[in-house]
C-alpha cells in the first residue's frame, strides 16, 4: 500500500502540461487531489476521468497573478480541509520572446506575481499547518534554462524560486516537512513549445520522487525528472 493512501495533495496549473501528469500520478499512489486551474472549466475532463477511477478530487480556480484570489482559495481549502499534506507549485507562465535589453517591465511584474508570488504565498500559509502535523512534502518546479537574454524573466523567476526553498529549507530539519525542487525538462507543452524534445508523459516517474522520498529525507534537493525515464519516448 502506498505511503501516500488518501493524504491531500494540492496541485497547481493542473489541467494540462506536467501538472496534469502529476495529478495522475497522485491519483495512482492513491492520494486526495485539489487541483488548479484558471477556469474550473478547464479541470472538468480531467475531474471526471479521476472521479470514474474512484479517486476523490475537486476543484478550485484562481488567477495567480491575482493576489486576492490567491488567498480566497488558499482560505477555501484550509477552510473545507484544515490544510494539505502535499503542496506541489507546478503552474508557472512564460514571457513573450523578446529581443534582448528591450524585455518591458510588466512581463518581469506578471512573471514573478505567478511563478514566484503565488508560490511563495502557498508555501507560506500551508507550511506551518505541515510542520504542526509533523508530515508534509512540498514540490516547487524550476527550469534549467539558462543563458538565454530573450527568456530573462522566466528564468530569473525560475532562480527566485530555487532561492526561496534553499533559504527556508535549513529551518525543516526534524520537522517532518520535506520541501524539494524538480526540473521536470524541457517537453513538448504550451509552455515548452513543439520543439521541446521530449514528450511531456517523460517527465514521470521522476517527477513524483520528491513526493515519495522517506521520512528524514534532506529538503532542499534538486531533482531532474528526466533521469528517472524507464522509456526512450520522444
Amino acid at each position: 500500500m502506498s505511503k501516500l493512501k488518501n493524504k491531500w495533495a494540492l496541485v497547481t496549473g493542473a489541467s494540462r502540461g506536467v501538472g496534469k501528469q502529476v495529478a495522475l500520478g497522485l491519483a495512482e499512489q492513491g492520494c486526495r487531489l485539489v487541483l488548479h486551474a484558471r477556469k474550473l472549466s478547464n479541470l472538468e475532463p480531467l475531474l471526471q476521468e479521476l472521479r470514474g477511477r474512484g479517486v476523490e478530487a475537486r476543484g478550485v480556480a484562481a488567477e495567480l497573478s491575482d493576489g486576492a484570489q490567491v488567498d480566497a482559495m488558499i482560505d477555501g481549502v484550509l477552510r473545507d480541509l484544515g490544510g494539505v499534506d502535499i503542496l506541489y507549485n507546478n503552474a508557472a507562465i512564460q514571457a513573450p520572446w523578446r529581443e534582448a535589453h528591450s524585455t518591458p517591465s510588466e512581463d518581469y511584474r506578471r512573471v514573478f506575481e505567478i511563478n514566484v508570488i503565488a508560490l511563495v504565498r502557498l508555501c507560506d500559509r500551508f507550511l506551518p499547518i505541515m510542520v504542526e502535523r509533523g508530515w508534509g512534502r512540498i514540490v516547487n518546479v524550476t527550469s534549467g534554462i539558462e543563458n538565454i537574454r530573450e527568456l530573462l524573466p522566466y528564468s530569473m523567476s525560475k532562480a527566485a524560486v530555487d532561492r526561496y526553498v534553499r533559504d527556508v529549507t535549513p529551518s525543516l530539519e526534524g520537522t517532518g516537512v520535506i520541501m524539494s525542487l524538480v526540473d521536470p525538462g524541457w517537453l513538448r507543452t504550451d509552455l515548452g513549445g513543439d520543439k521541446a524534445p521530449n514528450a511531456v508523459e517523460t517527465c514521470m516517474p521522476g517527477a513524483l520522487v520528491p513526493v515519495l522520498l522517506e521520512d528524514g529525507a534532506p529538503s532542499g534537493r534538486f531533482y531532474r525528472a528526466q533521469d528517472y525515464r524507464t522509456d526512450l519516448a520522444r
